[in-house]
């Protein structure tokens, strides 16, 4: 994982000051994506669908459905899917946002690729509950320990 690690470049003061933006371009442009899916599907059982949250969600959570069989759902921004959907409004540590998604039901796992404050994890934990879907894990490739949000993931990269 520490290859992995020294592929991620920090942001300081981006998107906004006083935010460090993970960038994880140079490790999604490298040949060490297909070993961080694997990973991934190691940390927990299959479900029946895997939910990426916009927008580099999408990118893990694609990958891990074409892996594994399962499903995928898209956890988007407010105005993006067709109807019906089903809504939630959240905090984050740069603004305010409302994520949508269709109905439906099954076990999901969500997918993110950084886990900072926890705002939009528990936005998408709700979402799913809300559209009829039983939650049974997140997965994040990044974890920010040093900001102690109060929602259980497991990742892959931790920076304390």
């Amino acid at each position: 994982m520490e290859s992995m690690k020294n592929l991620i470049r920090d942001v300081a003061d981006w998107p906004k000051p006083g935010v460090g933006f993970k960038d994880i371009t140079p490790l999604l442009a490298s040949p060490h994506f297909p070993r961080v899916i694997d990973a991934l599907e190691k940390l927990t059982a299959r479900p029946d669908f895997y939910v990426g949250i916009e927008s580099r969600g999408f990118l893990f959570a694609s990958a891990l459905a074409q892996k594994t069989g399962a499903g995928l759902l898209l956890c988007r921004k407010k105005g993006k899917l067709p109807p019906p959907t089903v809504a939630t409004s959240y905090s984050l540590e740069y603004g305010e946002d409302v994520l949508e998604m269709q109905p439906g039901t099954g076990t999901v796992v969500i997918v993110d690729d950084v886990f900072a404050t926890g705002g939009t994890m528990r936005a998408a934990t709700e979402l799913c509950a809300q559209a009829g879907y039983t939650v049974v894990d997140r997965l994040v490739l990044i974890d920010l320990l040093f900001l102690h949000p109060e929602v259980e993931v497991k990742s892959l990269i931790q920076y304390d």
